[in-house]
């Protein structure tokens, strides 16, 4: 299969701006929040102009349960840190511990990342796009019916059984520095998924993925892993992981592929041991897209937060064409991260590589050897199942901009004052120094928004993703009373809605989620309640949201 030197492909990419939103706890090194960051680096590069970008419908209990059990999924929808005590003893069952912790929107974090992992999954068998890119996807450890390394929802399953309806065959690549052990449990037996992982093995979490792992069934010789020591450099990966996947793309001739680009395996990484700059690990990438074929480029692992951004915008820019980005970072809303050298990339640095040549040699060529074997699978003829989004034409998100812009001038983000300073590596370079006063007055402020919004008493902290829309509607009824609020500058506030609107493209932003702009009819006994005017004693009620809830 040849491979192409340049790129000119239409890439669809998916990003939620309440992604950031979401907050695992104190001292958890899992941080959605460097998903935004990495938004925010692409907008301010001009990415936004390289690519479409939708917002993914957010993946529901019936998405999920196609491969995740019903009682597994029940439980993520109804666990709350308020009544988790009630779930005591599926907790445990579930595997939901101190790497997996009960936090508010865990199920809304989990629908956006499968809802843009099966969307892209979608774009790609109608044709519609050559490389969709879902960096709040990538969660590759979860089980059928647990939770594990910060997983919850398996994403990457789920958009491969999507791409299945479309492909005989589907191969996925996993560089994270961790096995990704829950894809490979998942298609260990059928010879229509090829997995492959280079990855740290020996006392290291999963603690699975040795090279004797080939699958089992008709998928023996369909699972393959590379296990690696610490200190790989990009040299010696790229001298096993180009031979491989080559030998893979002319053997094997996957219909489809699925990148999952964790990037713990990039140098200085808290959780990881791999030296890779993040050129190296971009050129894999770059490689991958090479062979023209429908591509699925997911997230995963990385906890340095400030190289996850600066490796998943360079991976994009690769991938829309553009990789020869300044290396001197533009201004953007997290440019005090990057400091003091505010710079694109990551150099390797002089750490010891534990990878002979000889040991990396032995073991490609015993995995090149494995791949040989691989016969072409005979997928029988079937009716393709309707897709997971039936209605997926996207429609143009319409809103007048003032209004577009109203999502990000909603979704304040209120940081936790130890969220970004819980090790020596990140704090150092982080100012969040809000003191307890200024953090109620935000806290109190956000929620007696979230409440006249959604006729509720609860303290909402972090808001829920499942209420984008309603707070869009609600916006022009909450601006003035805003403008009159604190300022709320020295939150981490995102504003890549609106620098986005300043493209050229600004009206080709389509959107997987429509808006309802049908307001119902208010009714006479409303309409009469409207014109009751109380002299000084209190406002008139706002009733649209009362309508709506109806």
């Amino acid at each position: 299969m040849e491979t192409a030197t340049g790129f000119n492909k239409k890439v669809s990419y998916f990003y939620d701006s309440s992604v950031g939103n979401y907050y695992y706890g104190m001292q958890h090194p899992m941080k959605p929040h460097r998903v935004r960051m990495a938004h925010n680096l692409m907008l301010n590069y001009g990415l936004f102009k390289k690519m479409q970008i939708y917002r993914p419908r957010l993946a529901t209990e019936s998405d999920v349960t196609k491969f995740h059990s019903d009682d597994y999924v029940d439980f993520l929808r109804l666990v709350t840190p308020d009544n988790m005590n009630e779930y005591a003893s599926q907790l445990h069952q579930f595997n939901i511990v101190e790497d997996c912790p009960v936090f508010d929107g865990m199920w809304q974090l989990c629908q956006i990342s499968a809802g843009g992992s099966v969307g892209g999954a979608v774009r790609l068998n109608h044709g519609d796009t050559d490389i969709a890119v879902n960096w709040a996807g990538g969660l590759h450890h979860a089980k059928k019916s647990e939770a594990s390394g910060f997983c919850y929802v398996n994403d990457i399953v789920l958009a491969i059984l999507e791409l299945l309806k479309k492909h005989d065959r589907v191969l996925y690549i996993d560089i994270d520095i961790h096995h990704g052990d829950g894809v490979e449990e998942a298609f260990y037996t059928t010879d229509r998924v090829l997995t492959v992982s280079f990855h740290k093995f020996g006392e290291f979490f999963p603690g699975t993925g040795d090279i004797k792992d080939i699958g089992s069934g008709i998928g023996k010789n369909h699972a393959i892993n590379f296990p690696l020591k610490d200190g790989i450099d990009d040299e010696a990966y790229h001298n096993v992981f180009k031979p491989i996947i080559q030998s893979i793309m002319e053997i094997y001739r996957p219909g489809a592929v699925v990148l999952q680009c964790g990037a713990d395996s990039l140098v200085g990484d808290r959780l990881g041991c791999f030296n890779l700059s993040t050129k190296g690990h971009g050129e894999c990438v770059k490689f991958v897209a090479s062979f023209n074929v429908p591509l699925l480029v997911l997230g995963g692992g990385g906890y340095t937060i400030r190289n996850v951004a600066r490796a998943w915008c360079y991976e994009t820019a690769i991938l829309c064409g553009q990789e020869n980005l300044p290396d001197e970072l533009p201004f953007n809303d997290y440019i005090e991260y990057y400091g003091p050298e505010y710079k694109l990339h990551v150099n390797a640095t002089n750490m010891e590589n534990l990878n002979a040549k000889e040991y990396l040699e032995k073991y490609k060529n015993k995995i090149l050897e494995n791949i040989r074997r691989i016969g072409r699978p005979n997928a029988a003829t079937h009716e393709i199942p309707p897709d997971a989004y039936e209605d997926s034409d996207e429609e143009e998100d319409d809103r007048d901009i003032d209004t577009r812009r109203s999502v990000s001038e909603l979704d304040k983000r209120i940081a936790r004052n130890d969220e970004y300073s819980d090790s020596d590596d990140e704090g150092d370079r982080r100012h969040h120094d809000i003191d307890d006063r200024r953090q109620h007055e935000l806290d109190d402020l956000y929620t007696e928004r979230a409440s006249r919004s959604f006729k509720t008493n609860t303290r909402t902290r972090y808001p829920r993703a499942a209420q984008r829309d309603t707070l869009d509607r609600n916006h022009s009824a909450d601006s003035s009373d805003a403008e009159d609020k604190d300022d709320l500058s020295n939150m981490n506030t995102s504003k890549e809605d609106a620098k986005m609107m300043e493209g050229e493209n600004d009206k080709d932003l389509p959107t997987e989620t429509p808006i309802d702009t049908n307001v119902p009819e208010k009714t006479e006994e409303v309409k009469k309640e409207e014109e009751k005017v109380v002299d000084g004693s209190h406002e008139k009620e706002d009733v649209t949201t009362s309508a709506m809830e109806q």
